[in-house]
């Protein structure tokens, strides 16, 4: 079973894809292979005044999530996600959870090779 974090906006797959990695709402947790997902709200780490994007690799790792899907990601969350081995889709902002899987299925989303932010 492989699994993808998508940064969203709200719980739901039309909800938009959050272009703050870091600072990000929350995150769809979505199997590929069923569709079926689940939302991890990312509240605790909006608000810290240093460190999100770490504490939030880590707890996307935690997810069991392969890939994520996303706007920007900064240096030291890139760190976090290249050590747990996820690959990182960039610049998707704009679009639906919904979409940004439908891409990413389609091999239309480029993997990143460094941050972005």
């Amino acid at each position: 079973m492989s699994k993808v974090a998508i940064s969203c906006e709200g719980p739901g797959m039309d909800d938009l894809v959050d272009p703050r990695f870091g600072r990000a709402a929350g995150f769809l947790i979505v199997d590929e292979e069923t569709g079926e997902h689940s939302f991890i709200q990312n509240g605790q780490n909006q608000a810290r005044s240093q460190g999100a994007g770490i504490a939030t690799g880590e707890m996307v790792a935690n997810s069991g999530a392969k890939v994520v899907l996303t706007g920007f990601v900064g240096p030291k969350a890139y760190q976090v996600l290249e050590a747990a081995g996820i690959k990182v889709g960039q610049n998707l902002e704009g679009i639906s959870a919904s979409e940004a899987l439908k891409r990413y299925k389609e091999g239309q989303v480029k993997f990143a090779s460094g941050p972005n932010r």
